[in-house]
């Protein structure tokens, strides 16, 4: 209802740009380059979804809890490891800055890497106790799979900036459907959880390989020690290390607290279902939003930079993302249990009643999302630092009250429901009244006076 309320109200400006042209059969510039991305992103995730209910059948929850454990922590350390800097890549179309860039976020995810892998070995060596709750295999991988995600966030995002979407579409295939096919055929040989986490390793890696060969991107240099023009970059750009990171930091690891909470409060069979759950319901996010995201990245930037906002960019995307989402939203509240225990096994039935309490706040997860890249362009990164604490804290908080599971969901989704429109409104109130950004994209720190 909120979100049919904020779409009346940003649409009470006609955007002739935005309208399809039924005269001539032709798409507005926006729907051209989301169609590109979403056509590339429905083949790289239908492998995943189509073998996804005969992986269920041949791994436990408790399976799927232990990996998708092993893969949030992946993601926090990858995050650290960008320092958010593939976000200043696609301001930055220079291709000496661009290969700045990746000498950077390479050195940085290198060191990071190696740091990590020494220090889980000597936790698990010195007994230490939440070491011994994943596998060898799974602590010493941890440094190389955030590596290859960190590197291949860069690509990605180096794709973005030269509007190159089909050629990253490509590779995200490739990476997909590897993930798919090597953890069906691992698991069919019987070596259980341990199938899950090399058929990621080597998806991520086929990926990274396919965008190089795509893209060519800048080869990145690095020595033992940053270069002067590579702390130079971080110092421009210090904003996105400063506040972007801790932001998106916390952000990832909001997003994957509760399912290290859930396993550790109440089991990792219960974080299995709860991990399916993600599955089920972050999938038009990563099918859809991220498609759309891909695209507005590239018009909000050209709109600051022409305009000093991206209002139509934010309207035209946002009504987007509403008609995407409402579909998918209003099936998995109506009939996710059944669905779960027809499509992926009677025992899973449970992880679609999580999926139904909680198919609302995904929804506005799937709206807000992709809008939030305004905090990006306008320079707001120290707002958005303030959101993301405060949905941290409001994490933690609910998911460590003494409830049952379900109650803690029912919690969760009010209040981050709350949060998210809380967002919606400041992304589209930066995007509609920020002033001219000819400054602010090169420096966005100083958008704050900081």
């Amino acid at each position: 209802m909120f979100c049919i309320l904020f779409y009346a109200h940003i649409s009470g400006l006609a955007i002739p740009e935005t309208r399809f042209n039924f005269m001539n059969g032709s798409l507005p510039v926006f729907w051209k380059h989301a169609t590109t991305v979403l056509t590339g992103t429905v083949l790289a995730q239908a492998l995943p979804l189509l073998v996804a209910p005969l992986i269920t059948r041949l791994c436990t929850p408790a399976d799927l809890g232990e990996f998708s454990v092993w893969l949030g922590v992946v993601a926090i350390v990858s995050t650290i490891a960008t320092l958010r800097l593939e976000a200043a890549m696609i301001l930055d179309h220079d291709s000496d800055e661009q290969q700045t860039c990746f000498s950077v976020i390479g050195y940085c995810s290198t060191v990071l890497a190696i740091l990590i892998t020494l220090l889980v070995a000597v936790a698990r060596v010195t007994d230490f106790p939440q070491a011994h709750k994943m596998s060898w295999m799974g602590l010493m991988s941890i440094g190389i799979a955030a590596w290859l995600s960190a590197y291949n966030a860069a690509l990605m995002a180096y794709a973005t900036s030269y509007r190159a979407f089909g050629k990253a579409a490509m590779a995200k295939v490739c990476g997909a459907g590897t993930i798919a096919v090597g953890q069906l055929l691992l698991l069919l040989t019987g070596i259980g959880g341990a199938a899950l986490l090399t058929g990621q390793i080597l998806g991520i890696t086929v990926g990274v390989i396919a965008a190089i060969i795509l893209l060519s991107p800048p080869r990145p240099r690095m020595l033992l020690l940053p270069t002067r023009a590579q702390r130079d970059y971080l110092k421009k750009h210090q904003s996105f290390w400063r506040f972007s990171l801790p932001a998106g930091l916390l952000n990832t690891a909001a997003g994957k607290f509760p399912l290290f909470l859930v396993g550790a409060k109440y089991g990792l069979f219960e974080a299995g279902l709860f991990a399916l759950t993600e599955r089920i319901l972050t999938a038009p996010i990563s099918l859809l939003a991220a498609s759309v995201l891909e695209v507005f990245k590239r018009q909000s930037v050209h709109e600051f930079q022409t305009h000093g906002h991206c209002t139509e960019a934010f309207r035209s995307t946002f009504k987007a993302l509403v008609l995407l989402g409402c579909g998918p939203a209003l099936v998995i509240f109506a009939f996710a249990p059944d669905l779960c225990a027809w499509v992926f096994g009677e025992p899973w039935r449970e992880a679609g009643e999580f999926a139904r309490i909680l198919a609302p706040l995904y929804f506005l997860n799937f709206v807000a999302s992709p809008l939030s890249y305004v905090f990006f362009v306008a320079g707001k990164q120290k707002i958005e630092l303030v959101w993301q604490i405060a949905l941290f804290i409001t994490t933690i908080t609910i998911f460590v009250a003494p409830l049952p599971l379900k109650q803690v969901l029912l919690h969760y989704m009010i209040a981050y429901s709350i949060l998210y429109l809380i967002y919606l409104h400041l992304s589209y109130r930066y995007a509609r009244n920020a002033a001219p950004v000819a400054g602010r994209l090169a420096d966005p720190e100083s958008a704050e006076g900081g």
